[in-house]
């Protein structure tokens, strides 16, 4: 006969073994943060490192795993991913989103920022705008982290905006598309996981964006110029599920917080260092990387002209006051 108070000590016995198992488990959390570009592009290996840094002051409690080159979702994909909670972390272009708010693209107005100490002012000028725009969508921003100065990619030799004419042009936000309305060529929207096959067979034959993504491409397998334009500098925003983050106990939300800080300073620092090694790694591979010339720089700033009215028309007295408050600093 079997003894009621040992059946119910063996019980209790194998509840609590499965419980000591259970709890471990329970205790780590485990996220994804899905973003655009390759395992070797700076913006990557930045947020492999913050998610190490987080890992490491949660003592594993919160585990991030990055999805490099738009694996999880494509770059225009992202930000709504992570606001409806199908991923808990992102990184995105913040100008692709435009179109959404003008704010969104405040860092791609034609030669407003064109260094990154300018750059570094613009983005002080509008975080809260930004931040509180995410927050109102179930977004908490992290960071912004910028790329290198923007130049034109070409197979040809390009004296003035005229001779762009009839290119094939890829755009990735609102100012490159309307950038390659205004000097007549005929913009295809192509994000920066797709170029390099968009290149290749010849849906675009010209674009305009850093050093980094034409490494990114190995652009000198299509095209052979480059013209340091330095148009803008757009940024890169990380961010997190509102909710998502205020679920978690307050010493791991600091620990983000934490990493966070220390991966924007670091990634400012990547991209200072990287911008002139793009350039050379261009060279290297026999492409023509040189300063626009003057006629093509004054047909730029004239079109460039034109989109910032544009801009600030669609940004109002909002965009306006950012603007202000940038060129007082």
């Amino acid at each position: 006969m079997i003894n009621r108070r040992h059946l119910t000590a063996a019980a209790f016995a194998f509840g609590v073994g499965t419980l000591a198992f259970a709890i471990p488990a329970a205790a780590q959390t485990k996220w994804n943060l899905p973003n655009a570009y390759p395992t070797d592009n700076p913006h990557t290996e930045n947020l492999a490192l913050f998610a190490k840094d987080v890992e490491a002051a949660t003592s594993g409690k919160l585990l991030i795993t990055v999805h490099a080159n738009a694996a999880l979702f494509k770059a225009p994909e992202i930000k709504r991913a992570v606001a409806s909670g199908q991923a808990q972390m992102g990184e995105i272009l913040m100008s692709i989103h435009e179109n959404e708010d003008p704010v969104f693209g405040i860092d791609v107005v034609p030669f407003l920022a064109t260094s990154f100490a300018d750059s570094r002012k613009l983005y002080t000028a509008s975080k809260a705008a930004i931040e509180k725009k995410l927050d109102a969508q179930g977004i908490k921003l992290l960071f912004m982290v910028p790329w290198a100065p923007q130049g034109v990619y070409t197979k040809k030799d390009i004296n003035t905006v005229e001779d762009m004419k009839g290119l094939k042009w890829r755009a990735y936000n609102v100012g490159t598309a309307r950038l390659g309305e205004i000097l007549g060529m005929q913009s295809v929207t192509i994000q920066a996981a797709e170029l390099p096959q968009a290149l290749a067979t010849g849906v675009v034959n010209s674009f305009m964006s850093s050093g980094g993504t034409g490494y990114d491409s190995k652009v000198w397998e299509s095209l052979d110029h480059f013209y340091d334009v330095q148009a803008w500098i757009p940024k890169d925003a990380t961010f997190v599920n509102k909710a998502a983050f205020n679920a978690l106990d307050k010493a791991t939300q600091d620990a983000i917080l934490k990493a966070a800080a220390t991966a924007e300073e670091r990634g400012w620092k990547m991209w200072q260092e990287k911008a002139g090694w793009y350039l050379d790694q261009l060279k290297a591979k026999g492409m023509k990387v040189q300063a626009p010339s003057p006629e093509l720089s004054a047909g730029f700033k004239k079109a460039g002209e034109q989109l910032t009215a544009d801009w600030l028309k669609k940004a109002g007295a909002e965009g306006q006051a950012i603007v202000d408050a940038y060129k007082k600093m």
